[in-house]
């Protein structure tokens, strides 16, 4: 009995994140009977750096020069290793690549340079800048909720000088654990919050990316793409998510956007996945 060949989900993890945080997902997905794979982009997952001053009891003056593996990482880097997932992921059939957070500029850069491995685009609260870029954003009225000042107060080193960002995750000050959970999964409990924090990595890229790495409207544009909103995020306001479909829409007005919604904050759809996993396992029919 021949059977319709199912498509593999490529996923993309956003700042600070690894393949780990989406094992609940690739669970969920399993079980409805979907195929995916979690990208560690360079630097992440057992890339990443965790230096002997960041371990118990820490050693912050160390910290704050360790030097970094993710140290000269940039976007280009990271669009040619997703590449080179998906063209394996392409020998199999259809590709749903699926983006997260600063995930999305990864997605973004893949597609505008590979339209052809791609069959759906999926943002999840994830940045795909069109007018501006990722920089120029935070000026912006949409995201003027944003505390930005919540990785600065863990914030190790002088990213100038180590040539990447460093925030230490495993502080115990209770104002930046605070802000954190403010900012990441409000909607979680203390525990959650936790658990998540301690998947995070130190360390991620200062590159995100110039106006050539905006979405293009003749390869990027032509691949039929799902926005899913987060409604309750305080990292990428759902006004700012709303503006980002909408610079979309306006760039290639006969392919807009698919959109969904969620009630969740930034994390939170991570720790319970089962809704976002229904909505993936819909776009795969």
């Amino acid at each position: 009995m021949s059977r319709q060949v199912q498509p593999t989900f490529v996923l993309v993890h956003g700042a600070f994140a690894n393949s780990f945080s989406f094992a609940p997902l690739q669970a969920e997905l399993g079980l409805l009977g979907h195929r995916s794979v979690a990208v560690d982009l360079p630097g992440h997952g057992f890339g990443a750096t965790y230096s002997r001053a960041y371990q118990a009891p820490q050693d912050l003056e160390g910290l704050a020069t360790a030097p970094g593996s993710i140290k000269d990482v940039t976007l280009t880097d990271n669009a040619a290793h997703l590449i080179g997932i998906l063209e394996r992921a392409r020998r199999n059939g259809p590709v749903i690549l699926v983006s997260h957070s600063r995930g999305g500029l990864t997605a973004t850069a893949a597609a505008n340079a590979r339209p052809d491995l791609i069959d759906r685009l999926v943002y999840i609260s994830a940045w795909c800048p069109v007018d501006l870029d990722v920089s120029d954003y935070y000026a912006e009225p949409e995201m003027a909720t944003v505390d930005v000042g919540s990785l600065a107060m863990a914030m190790a080193g002088n990213p100038a000088e180590l040539g990447l960002l460093r925030v230490n995750f495993r502080t115990a000050d209770p104002d930046a654990l605070a802000a954190f959970k403010a900012a990441f999964l409000a909607d979680g409990t203390d525990e959650e919050f936790l658990t998540f924090l301690n998947t995070f990595q130190p360390d991620e890229n200062l590159d995100v990316g110039t106006c050539s790495d905006r979405a293009q409207a003749a390869t990027w544009g032509r691949i039929p793409r799902t926005y899913v909103r987060l409604a309750g995020d305080a990292s990428l306001p759902l006004a700012i998510q709303d503006r980002l479909i909408r610079e979309g829409n306006a760039l290639t007005p006969d392919n807009p956007y698919d959109v969904h919604t969620l009630e969740s904050s930034h994390l939170k759809w991570l720790v319970d996945p089962a809704p976002a996993a229904r909505i993936l396992g819909e776009l795969s029919q």
